[in-house]
């Protein structure tokens, strides 16, 4: 499998496994300049080279900010990296993905993968295809705690899980952005809760739904090994801090994972770093474009049982 990018380079040994990965970034709203931006740039495993965003001013001040250039169209921003980065809404990234796998470059997906399976599915297909490096933006996943449970979790007998993924950033702010406000904390939150019990509980069989994603949604999962677990996602209650929490019960102990005290900081350098060795040595990661097809089959499953068609 490869990970660079087919037809960029030349003989400058610019493709060389201890040269940053130069990436792209599509999107220049919020979270593209409060995190994809500055955590890129600052290197030393990648290199920001160019930014592209439907709204050219926005793009060129956030190129500016980080010694990258403004790229007139996301072909032109495929002639300057390695790989890309997408810090754009579900249905744009759905759109341009499929290109820059087309275009021999690695991505970087944000989640989920797609408003839709079908979106999602197309995603997945184009990275495969093209047989580039896909990595999967779960923030938490790359926190040592996290970690940390999760081995914990592998040695456990789990009869029953309880969790939840709370904040109030949907009343307003920068991440009140019109793709959240319409499809609410199932496709927001969810991804990182559902991939937290399947990996920490055991694969999940299926996923009942009942709630507003737009206010308060309850999941109740059954895993494959007889386990359920449950879980509650809301984007819309006002909270002196956002809450993430997985209780893990069985007959011998119960395990806790609470990002009360995680420094949610120290999740990009170890995401950054991971995706550049992935990109150099072609080797996809765990958390890949597989990965967020899988979790939205999960969410496409909630959704239905909850009545809100997505588009399989």
């Amino acid at each position: 499998m490869s990970g660079g990018a087919r037809g960029v380079g030349g003989g400058d040994g610019v493709n060389g496994p201890d040269r940053p990965v130069r990436v792209g970034l599509v999107g220049a709203g919020p979270w593209a300049s409060t995190m994809h931006a500055p955590v890129l740039a600052a290197g030393p495993e990648t290199r920001l080279t160019a930014v592209w965003a439907r709204r050219p001013d926005a793009a060129a001040a956030l190129a500016d900010r980080f010694g990258a250039v403004a790229a007139g169209s996301v072909r032109e921003l495929f002639d300057t990296c390695e790989a890309v980065a997408f810090a754009v809404p579900p249905a744009v990234q759905a759109e341009l993905a499929p290109l820059a796998a087309e275009a021999g470059r690695a991505v970087l997906l944000e989640k989920p993968l797609a408003p839709t399976l079908d979106g999602a599915r197309a995603v997945a297909d184009a990275v495969a295809r093209a047989g580039v490096v896909s990595q999967f933006v779960l923030t938490k996943r790359y926190h040592p705690e996290t970690r940390r449970f999760l081995a914990r979790a592998q040695r456990m007998a789990v009869t029953g899980a309880r969790s939840c993924y709370l904040h109030g950033a949907f009343l307003g702010g920068d991440l009140a952005t019109q793709w959240r406000l319409e499809h609410g904390a199932l496709l927001d939150l969810g991804p990182h809760l559902l991939d937290l019990l399947d990996a920490s509980v055991g694969r999940i069989a299926a996923v009942r739904a009942t709630g507003d994603p737009r206010t308060w949604i309850e999941l109740a999962c059954e895993h494959e090994n007889g386990a359920v677990s449950q879980a509650s996602l809301s984007g819309s209650v006002r909270l002196s801090k956002a809450r993430t929490r997985v209780e893990l019960y069985g007959p011998d102990e119960e395990l806790v994972y609470d990002t009360g005290g995680i420094d949610h900081d120290e999740c990009w350098p170890v995401l950054r770093r991971e995706f550049a060795a992935a990109v150099r040595s072609g080797t996809p990661p765990e958390l890949d474009a597989q990965r967020g097809l899988r979790l939205q089959e999960l969410l496409d499953m909630a959704a239905r049982d909850a009545g809100r068609d997505t588009g399989n």
